[in-house]
């Protein structure tokens, strides 16, 4: 749809006034002339009525627009860009059409599980192109023919590089958590990859903030596109009960957070800490006082961390300490509690943690100095 942004559209001095005006709402998926079997992997998937932003969202990018749309997690996004990749692809053509880039190799693989859920029933052939994984494994499936690529910045620029990844057929974009991606510094390879892909290609950026590179980064890749923001106000907290702990010393946290274990009854849970250093220091402390923990962070190997998060969506492990690795868009369906043992550093990261569990009942407890 769009390739450079013509002059008039460039971000200059805080202003861009080159957006596409598209207020269309629409209160149902069928109203949205979907496809068939689309909307058959919509329903299966759980959904039944469109959130704020897919009402919004969904519809012009299936017509093809070029679209910013900024909204926090937890309020539908990845299925909103997902539907729209998914109603137009020729799925005849066993070739990469569209190309998704995630800030973390946790949230490429959960975009790329929804992308295969919803489009179950159309045959889409769907790969997370991630780091930690096998190249050479990577070079086989995509040499054997997919229409999606979901993947992280660093192995998707090397597949290019390597032409593995063949960008010809490529016609639409997309960057989630663009502001995530921006600000752990995969700015310049983003630009790397667009500079690969085809001039006339669709672009959509999907972020919970608009920082001033992102917007720079839109007014150089994308024509007129149709800006949707969904407003703090029409996000959905309903049936998130929060509550805090004042704790009047760091030191008198752990024990605090021992005694509500030894009180609550607790299915699932994940604790926040801001470190990775935490991460290590608390599992081996609640693992001392006879908690059965787990624990993930960056620092660890893809494989483990991998298994480790297989055995906590499977429930085998009811306790998963981690940072803020997880708190962008990653979906545990089973978990009841979510405790901030840190309050996040950046404020905008406290609803992307108490959204870690999308559309279900659950307790948000932090413990406050």
């Amino acid at each position: 749809m769009a390739g450079l942004a013509p002059q008039g559209s460039q971000f200059d001095g805080g202003q861009y006034d080159a957006f596409t005006s598209y207020d269309n709402v629409y209160e149902s998926f069928d109203d949205m002339g979907l496809q068939e079997n689309l909307l058959r992997g919509i329903y299966a998937y759980g959904f039944e009525k469109p959130s704020a932003i897919q009402q919004r969202g969904i519809v012009p990018f299936c017509k093809g627009f070029d679209v910013i749309q900024q909204a926090q997690s937890g309020t539908g996004k990845t299925a909103t860009f997902c539907s729209g990749i998914l109603q137009q692809l020729d799925y005849s053509l066993v070739e990469c059409q569209a190309l998704v880039l995630a800030p973390t190799r946790e949230l490429a693989q959960q975009i790329e599980k929804v992308m295969r859920a919803l489009g179950d029933y159309l045959a889409v052939k769907v790969h997370a192109c991630v780091g930690g994984t096998s190249v050479r494994e990577d070079q086989r499936i995509l040499q054997s023919g997919v229409h999606v690529v979901v993947g992280t910045p660093g192995r998707v620029f090397d597949m290019l590089k390597r032409n593995s990844l063949r960008p010809d057929n490529i016609k639409k974009f997309v960057l989630d958590e663009a502001d995530e991606m921006l600000s752990r510094g995969f700015k310049d390879q983003i630009y790397d990859i667009f500079q690969l892909l085809p001039s006339k290609i669709q672009v959509g950026v999907f972020s919970a903030t608009m920082p001033p590179e992102a917007l720079e980064m839109t007014s150089k890749f994308m024509d007129k596109p149709v800006r949707i923001l969904v407003k703090r106000d029409e996000l959905t907290l309903e049936g998130i009960k929060q509550f805090y702990v004042n704790v009047e010393k760091e030191e008198w946290k752990l024990d605090t957070l021992c005694d509500l274990y030894e009180t609550l009854a607790i299915t699932q849970s994940v604790i926040f800490v801001n470190t990775r250093r935490k991460v290590d220091w608390l599992t081996d402390k609640m693992r001392s006082c006879d908690h059965t923990v787990s624990a993930t962070h960056g620092d660890m190997d893809q494989n483990t961390r991998d298994i480790i998060m297989r055995e906590f969506r499977s429930g085998s492990s009811r306790v998963l300490i981690t940072t803020d690795l997880l708190a962008r868009g990653i979906d545990v369906q089973q978990v009841s509690l979510v405790i901030n043992y840190d309050l996040p550093t950046q404020p905008e990261n406290y609803l992307h943690r108490i959204v870690v569990v999308v559309g279900l009942a659950v307790r948000v407890l932090q413990l406050i100095l």
